[in-house]
């Protein structure tokens, strides 16, 4: 990626001190270096792609407004996902309270998958397109049991298994000690097995229906 080269060739120490400075090519660098995985974070904890393009601006809004907080105790990177989740959060509180949420700017996984650097799904890349469209609903089986988990261990699990986060990093961008974040990644994978067992049970049903 072209941001990462960027920033992997400035020490981070001064690369912030740019960021201080009000450097508008550094800014610049930072968007092209964290946008698509902020973006991803946030659509995969909000649901919606356009509270996600929302909560993406506001990220690098706070950032610059707040980067002379930074003090360099945790990795640049660490910090400014640590600002969206937060902003996620407040998100989807806000939303909790007005019970606003709504389901009609969903995002499709798959194109998630490609733009944050996953593999996503190929259909020329398997045997059959049929198999295709079977792994499709899987991908949104598996979407919608995450937006059932506890916002609490849904933060984790995408942090750890989604965003690939160390658990120190996860720590740091919760606020919570390791063995607080390591026993919520174990009771989310569980929630998440029985909740992902239910959608597809009701998916099957719903076939068989039809």
């Amino acid at each position: 990626m072209l941001g990462c080269r960027i920033v992997m060739g400035d020490d981070e120490a001064r690369f912030v001190a740019r960021l201080v400075a009000r450097d508008e090519s550094a800014f610049n660098e930072l968007v092209l270096l964290f946008e698509r995985r902020v973006f991803a974070l946030s659509v995969r904890m909000l649901g919606r792609r356009a509270d996600a393009e929302e909560v993406t601006q506001d990220v690098f809004v706070q950032v610059f407004r707040s980067v002379d907080s930074f003090r360099g105790e945790a990795k640049l990177s660490t910090w400014v996902f640590r600002i969206a989740v937060n902003l996620c959060k407040n998100k989807m509180n806000y939303d909790a309270r007005r019970h606003s949420r709504r389901h009609d700017d969903l995002v499709d996984y798959q194109d998630l998958d490609a733009l944050s650097g996953g593999a996503g799904l190929s259909v020329g890349a398997i045997a059959r397109p049929d198999h295709a469209f079977e792994e499709r609903q899987v991908v949104e089986a598996v979407r919608e049991a995450i937006e059932l988990l506890d916002l609490d261990l849904r933060q984790v699990v995408i942090l750890r298994d989604v965003e690939e986060l160390a658990y120190e990093e996860i720590a740091e961008v919760m606020g919570l000690q390791i063995g607080t974040v390591k026993s919520r990644i174990h009771r989310g994978r569980a929630q998440l097995r029985e909740k992902l067992e239910r959608v597809m049970a009701k998916r099957v049903v719903g076939k068989v229906n039809e």
